[in-house]
């Protein structure tokens, strides 16, 4: 090799980059929430299947979706129309926190901070609690925090004429 081709060769493996180590489970979990959960009409299957998709099978966090207008959802919280929550071991509010602001902000931008419904309170550990006006009058409520040793991400969407529930 010519004197020059080195130092070129030797710039060039210095520009170009590492491989990336694998996402971490809490990466894939902010990941796969910010891009799946603000996604209307979708079953649970359909929800599950995408994050998958994202991170993997089985999922490398747990993973709790229901739309009672497309499927049954649980007997309790009959005021809440959807659900899409996941958690994921060790604190990572921050990040979570940050991840999904900028998700909201993107368009079509979700919503806009309301007085947080009655239908919600924060909890031991809550980092986030807010309430966002959507459109046909419904209200979400983005949730984030930690329970025990887990990070939490949730979203709930109430139904137009929730109040009246």
């Amino acid at each position: 090799m010519s004197r020059f081709v080195k130092p070129l060769v030797a710039a060039l493996a210095l520009a170009l980059p590492l491989p990336v180590a694998a996402d971490s489970p809490a990466d894939m979990a902010i990941g796969a929430f910010n891009a799946i959960c603000f996604k209307a009409g979708q079953t649970a299957k359909e929800a599950r299947d995408r994050m998958e998709q994202r991170a993997g099978s089985p999922l490398p966090f747990d993973l709790e979706f229901w739309d009672r207008t497309l499927e049954p959802g649980p007997a309790d919280n009959q005021r809440i129309e959807r659900r899409c929550q996941v958690s994921f071991d060790g604190s990572h509010t921050g990040a979570a926190i940050t991840a999904l602001r900028a998700q909201m902000a993107r368009p079509p931008v979700f919503g806009f901070a309301i007085d947080l419904p009655d239908t919600h309170t924060a909890e031991t550990g809550t980092a986030l609690l807010e309430g966002r006006e959507l459109l046909r009058g419904r209200v979400a409520v983005v949730h984030v925090g930690t329970r025990g040793a887990r990070t939490f991400m949730a979203v709930d969407r109430l139904p137009a004429g929730w109040e009246d529930s």
